[in-house]
């Protein structure tokens, strides 16, 4: 039997999600609900859930907070919130599963089947240690994301990703210490996800972070040279961008 606890400051979302995990997930129960930080921690010291649907405003606080304060190293959350940009950003930045509000029946089910499906226990510490980071750093850009490869994941420095290079529906990631690491997510995905004053698309198959640029060889569309030595086309589409972006430097 799976123990879910449901934290959220609304009574008829908790309502809501506990109803549907009723009718359609036999092998959960709800030990408990919670709708502010002291609350929730109190609850989830006593019945050590197994599974956690945190709101991320309550009056108290918000579900970091929660986080912060209970051992969640064997606990699977699912984040529940309104359409914050930043709060959002930052849980698909740590890989975890989240159903906006107001809760809808059919999102919530498939993300539940997704989360029990999900084999990763081990290296649920890596994704917790990312957000946190990222939702308390006060700063836009996160520092942190988390990488998952089919039997690994990683827990990487934003300011360590020198660029991204698209193999069909995969991309691969080049980081500052050499390492090379494959995730089954479009070059799209992360074009959308890294802050875009330090990443630049500058090519259909290339993303690359300005910082590690070292020259422009400008003839035939461009080549950059990066600092670990690669090359990275720059196609004639994007080569005004680039230059606009080397112009807002001088």
């Amino acid at each position: 039997m799976i123990k879910a606890i449901i934290i959220d400051d609304e009574k008829n979302s908790r309502e809501v999600v506990s109803e549907l995990l009723k009718e359609c997930f036999n092998e959960i129960k709800v030990v408990a609900k919670a709708g502010d930080v002291k609350t929730s921690i109190a609850e989830i010291e006593k019945h050590k859930p197994n599974l956690l649907f945190l709101d991320i405003d309550l009056p108290d606080g918000t579900g970091f907070d929660v986080l912060k304060n209970v051992d969640y190293s064997n606990m699977k959350v699912i984040f529940i919130t309104a359409h914050q940009e930043h709060a959002i950003k930052a849980i698909k930045f740590s890989a975890f599963d989240y159903i906006l509000k107001p809760v809808n029946s059919g999102e919530l089910i498939k993300t539940v089947r997704k989360v029990l499906d999900e084999h990763n226990a081990v290296n649920n510490t890596l994704r917790f240690e990312a957000i946190l980071s990222n939702f308390g750093n006060s700063l836009p850009e996160l520092k942190k994301i988390v990488l998952k490869t089919s039997d690994r994941i990683y827990l990487v420095n934003v300011k360590d990703i020198i660029r991204c290079e698209a193999e069909n529906n995969y991309t691969v990631f080049y980081l500052a210490n050499g390492t090379k690491i494959m995730v089954s997510k479009t070059i799209k995905t992360y074009e959308t996800l890294l802050p875009t004053h330090d990443f630049i698309r500058v090519h259909q198959s290339h993303l690359v972070n300005v910082n590690y640029i070292q020259h422009f060889d400008k003839p035939d569309g461009g080549i950059l040279v990066l600092s670990d030595n690669s090359t990275v086309p720059v196609s004639h589409q994007k080569r005004n961008l680039l230059l606009d972006y080397f112009s807002s430097l001088s």
